[in-house]
C-alpha cells in the first residue's frame, strides 16, 4: 500500500481546518502532511496525528515531493497554483470555482459520479456546497424514476461565507439584541459587491453577485454544475439561493417531477433509505424533519418531507440539509482522495 504526502492550501481557513480534522482519521493512507496559508500565518504550528507542524507559505515549489493537494484558499489563489501543483506530479482537488465547469477536468461527487474520476488530468474539482448535498439527495431517484426538472430554494448558512462573516453576523445580533441604532454591515451579502446589509434577523435573496438573466453567480453554479454531474444538458434546472443567519448546515427544498409516473410518496422513501451518504428523516406524526443544527459534524445528507405534488403527479417536493464545511466542502475532498486512492488512481513518489 502506498503512503501519500498531502499538502492542505488554505489550512487556517473554515474549510481547509475541517479538511485537516477528516484526514486525522481517514482510510487515506499518509506519510506526511503540509500545511500552505499565506504569509500572515506563515510560523504558526498546526498539530496532526500527534506531530507539530509549522504553517509554511504558498509557493509555486510548495508541492515539490507532494502527491495530492487539496485546495481551499479561494479561487484566485487555486487559478494561481494548482496547475503548478500539477506541474510537480501532484494531483488537485479543488474546492473552489476555479475549474468546475472547465473541460476536462472531472466534477466529482463520490456517491453520484465517481467513474467520472477517471478522466482526471490532475485537477478533480469539488462541486459548489449546495449542489453536492442535492446530487447525494436526488441521484438514488434519478437512477430509478429518472428525472425531467429541478427546482430548488436554499437557505444556506453564513458559515458558507468564511470566517469574516461568522463573526460579523454574531456582532450584529449582539447589537440589535442590544438595541442599538446603526447595524455595521461590511460582508454580506457579497463582500465584492456595492452594497452591504445585516444577516442578523434577516434574509438576504443574494449569494454571490449578479449575472446573466437576474440569476446570481450561487445559482448559475447550481445549474449548470447539476446538468454536468448527472452528465445530462437537457435536464431542466433553477435556483433560488438564500442566505439565512445560520450558523452552519445548508438547507434545501426541492421540487423535482421525475420522468416516470405512478411513483408515489413511499417509493421514494423506500429509495432513500439507505442510499449512499443518505439519512432519510421523514415522519410528520412525530414531527421528524431535518434539521441544519442537528447535522453539524455529520458526513450525511438529511432528507425529509417528502411530499407529492398537488397538481403535477410526477412532481415531488424534498426538504435537503446538510453540514456545509464537511459534505459540502471537506469531506466531499477528503472523499474524492479516499475513492480515487481504492481506484487505484494515485500514485506515491
Amino acid at each position: 500500500m502506498s503512503d501519500y504526502r498531502v499538502a492542505i492550501v488554505g489550512a487556517t481557513g473554515a474549510v481547509g481546518t475541517k479538511m485537516i480534522e477528516i484526514l486525522e482519521s481517514s482510510s487515506l493512507p499518509i506519510k506526511d502532511v503540509k500545511f500552505l496559508a499565506s504569509i500572515r500565518s506563515v510560523g504558526k504550528e498546526m498539530s496532526f496525528r500527534n506531530k507539530i507542524y509549522k504553517i509554511e507559505e504558498l509557493k509555486a515549489d510548495s508541492f515539490e515531493g507532494m502527491d495530492i493537494a487539496l485546495f481551499s484558499a479561494g479561487g484566485s489563489i487555486s487559478e494561481k497554483y494548482a496547475k503548478e501543483a500539477v506541474k510537480y506530479g501532484c494531483v488537485v482537488i479543488d474546492n473552489t470555482s476555479a475549474f468546475r465547469m472547465s473541460e476536462g477536468v472531472p466534477l466529482v461527487v463520490p456517491e453520484v459520479n465517481k467513474e467520472a474520476l477517471k478522466q482526471h488530468q490532475g485537477i478533480v474539482a469539488n462541486p459548489n456546497c449546495s449542489t453536492i448535498q442535492m446530487m447525494v439527495a436526488l441521484e438514488p431517484i434519478r437512477k430509478k424514476y429518472g428525472l425531467e426538472r429541478v427546482i430548488v430554494s436554499t437557505y444556506q448558512a453564513v458559515s458558507g461565507a468564511g470566517i469574516t462573516a461568522i463573526n460579523e453576523l454574531k456582532q450584529q445580533a449582539q447589537d440589535m439584541l442590544d438595541e442599538k441604532v446603526n447595524i455595521e454591515a461590511n460582508v454580506l451579502p457579497c463582500s465584492g459587491d456595492k452594497k452591504h446589509f445585516p444577516l442578523a434577523f434577516n434574509a438576504l435573496a443574494q449569494i454571490d453577485v449578479f449575472s446573466d438573466e437576474g440569476y446570481t453567480n450561487e445559482e448559475w453554479k447550481m445549474i449548470n454544475e447539476t446538468k454536468k454531474i448527472m452528465s445530462d444538458d437537457e435536464l431542466k434546472v433553477t435556483a433560488t439561493c438564500v442566505r439565512v443567519p445560520v450558523m452552519s448546515g445548508h438547507s434545501e427544498s426541492v421540487y423535482i417531477e421525475l420522468k416516470e409516473s405512478d411513483v408515489t410518496v413511499a417509493d421514494i422513501q423506500a429509495v432513500l433509505n439507505g442510499a449512499p451518504g443518505v439519512i432519510l428523516e421523514d415522519n410528520p406524526d412525530e414531527q421528524l424533519y431535518p434539521q441544519p443544527l442537528n447535522s453539524v459534524g455529520k458526513k450525511e445528507v438529511f432528507v425529509g418531507r417528502v411530499r407529492q405534488d398537488l397538481d403535477v403527479k410526477e412532481g415531488f417536493h424534498l426538504w435537503v440539509v446538510s453540514d456545509n464545511l464537511l459534505k459540502g466542502a471537506a469531506w466531499n475532498s477528503v472523499q474524492i482522495a479516499e475513492t480515487m486512492h481504492e481506484m487505484n488512481l494515485l500514485k506515491s513518489k
